[in-house]
């Protein structure tokens, strides 16, 4: 090998990615790099699963509680802080572990970033007036004219994504398809070998994501005081990435009484299991990956086994 190793340990949530990163680390010295948009966040702990302070104590953990809330984080920064990292810990003689569930980070770590252009505010109040005044459906439609391939991929629902294609098209006079397909993978400084903690049974992982969800509500404090924390600061809204994390924004929508409990709690399932859905779409993606039933009770060691293989 002659880039130094790094591992990723993906899957989705409640698959056990930091138990198994953990058992890696009490084998073989080893830092804990997050991959998760949400761990990033300080004062949420709980909706995030975070990491109790008895783990980051046991092993070394980056990129967690680095922003405030009202505070963004861009695939690139992650990029940039994982590169910076990765290269720092294998200085100090231990293994990398990139252990998360956030695919669009792990995406760009391993396929590139996208150079498309910033939303326009001018061209995007136009789009919105366009939506407004003829529907989505026209829209998609006028997307297909401009950028067939992309339209064919979206839903004719999905009102964000095809208003930024159609707004890529117009700024650039180019199809979105066209300008993703020039993205370079990025010449990484280590390799990066990737496993992939996945159900053999989805419907176990959905009780587990169940039972987890009413842990975070029975917790002490519990999800639903967490946020209600958070929303007394008062610079806190629906629109900021943060509140819109799975969990904390079905616990916005209760607090404001705009849902009850129960809807609260159904709704918060329900978004999880969908981000544990998208979560393996994305993995199924990555034909590299070393695939490990996160169901079985040996999977730690089956981890430990493909990198102790990786480092010969």
């Amino acid at each position: 090998m002659t880039k130094p190793l790094a591992v990723a340990i993906m899957g989705p949530t409640a698959s056990g990615k930091t138990a198994t990163a953990l058992r890696i680390a009490a084998e073989i010295p080893s830092e804990i790099v997050s991959v998760d948009s949400a761990l990033i966040y300080r004062s949420m702990d709980i909706g995030t699963a975070k990491p109790t302070p008895h783990e980051r104590a046991s092993v070394r953990h980056h990129l967690i509680d680095i922003l405030d809330p009202t505070e963004s984080y861009s695939v690139r920064q992650f990029c940039d802080d994982a590169v910076r990292l990765v290269t720092d810990i294998t200085a100090r003689g231990k293994l990398p572990l990139l252990v998360g569930g956030t695919m669009l980070y792990f995406k760009g770590l391993r396929e590139g970033l996208d150079d498309l252009p910033p939303a326009d505010p001018a061209l995007r109040a136009q789009i919105d007036m366009e939506i407004a005044r003829h529907g989505i459906t026209a829209l998609h439609a006028r997307l297909r004219a401009l950028d067939p391939v992309t339209a064919d991929r979206l839903k004719p629902t999905d009102t964000q994504r095809i208003q930024r294609a159609v707004e890529i098209a117009l700024l650039t006079g180019q199809p979105m398809s066209a300008l993703l397909a020039k993205i370079a993978p990025p010449a990484l400084p280590f390799s990066l070998l990737p496993i992939a903690l996945e159900p053999s049974d989805r419907s176990v992982l959905h009780a587990r994501i169940a039972t987890r969800f009413d842990d975070m509500l029975s917790a002490n404090p519990s999800l639903l005081d967490e946020v209600g924390a958070l929303r007394s600061r008062g610079d806190l809204h629906l629109g900021l990435p943060s509140m819109r994390c799975v969990g904390y924004r079905q616990a916005w929508e209760y607090l404001d009484g705009s849902i009850t409990k129960e809807e609260f709690r159904e709704k918060g399932v329900a978004a999880t299991r969908q981000l544990a859905k998208r979560q393996l779409t994305w993995l199924r993606g990555m034909e590299d990956r070393r695939v490990i039933d996160c169901l079985a009770a040996d999977a730690p060691v089956q981890a430990l086994g493909h990198i102790q293989t990786a480092l010969g």
